[in-house]
């Protein structure tokens, strides 16, 4: 019964990481697939750069929200019988699960984005201070740099030193997703990274200009 109600748990918060809205609001509103324009990348940023922020920033607040909600299944349908020390394991699962979900998502032919924002969502239920602080770091970088990647690789390596040195976390399940977090959104970011040493990656532009028409090529 414990065994089934956990895979249960985990089946939910992959699609729910898997809905595509980056995808989907595209297709549906716009008539374009976003994957095939700007970057190629099913996430907030390219819809963004694609569709503008009318598009972009309900992706963005869906995909956060997304990774926070499938965390929060551990809490509102609790596995009888499991102590809290293995249901903080259990909501590391379900975050990983969720950020999977998003990065090769059933709806969409396996091709999502790179789980950023389902990264940010999943760590406001499981540690929000630290998410708020790489959130402001991030921030501060973009703000400088204007390079969207940039400031989200930089933020992801210094989560782990905000996660032990600034606020003290010591439970070695969650200093280990924060070194995932750390290790994963660089890994996904490595033609970014290329582009970056070419100096050929592309910079935010705040100043978007409104999206696309549907059925627009």
């Amino acid at each position: 019964m414990t065994v089934t109600c956990i895979l249960l748990e985990i089946l939910a918060a992959y699609l729910i990481g898997s809905v595509p809205s980056a995808v989907w609001i595209g297709k549906l509103v716009y008539g374009i697939d976003v994957r095939q324009h700007g970057s190629g990348n099913a996430g907030a940023t390219n819809v963004i750069r694609v569709l503008g922020y009318k598009a972009g920033i309900p992706v963005l607040l869906f995909d956060v929200f997304k990774g926070w909600l499938a965390v929060q299944l551990a809490i509102w349908f609790p596995v009888p019988g499991l102590s809290p020390e293995i249901m903080i394991y259990v909501r590391i699962g379900l975050a990983l699960v969720a950020v999977l979900g998003h990065v090769f998502p059933v709806y969409a032919g396996f091709r999502g984005g790179k789980g950023v924002g389902t990264i940010a969502g999943a760590g406001f239920s499981l540690f929000p201070l630290a998410i708020l602080v790489a959130l402001g770091i991030f921030i501060l970088i973009l703000a400088v740099t204007h390079y969207v990647s940039l400031s989200s690789i930089l933020a992801s390596l210094a989560f782990p030193l905000v996660v032990y040195f600034i606020f003290g976390v010591r439970h070695p399940g969650l200093i280990a997703l924060s070194l995932m977090v750390a290790i994963f959104i660089p890994a996904t970011h490595h033609k970014n990274i290329r582009r970056l040493m070419k100096g050929e990656e592309q910079k935010f532009d705040f100043r978007r200009k409104k999206g696309r028409k549907a059925n627009q090529p």
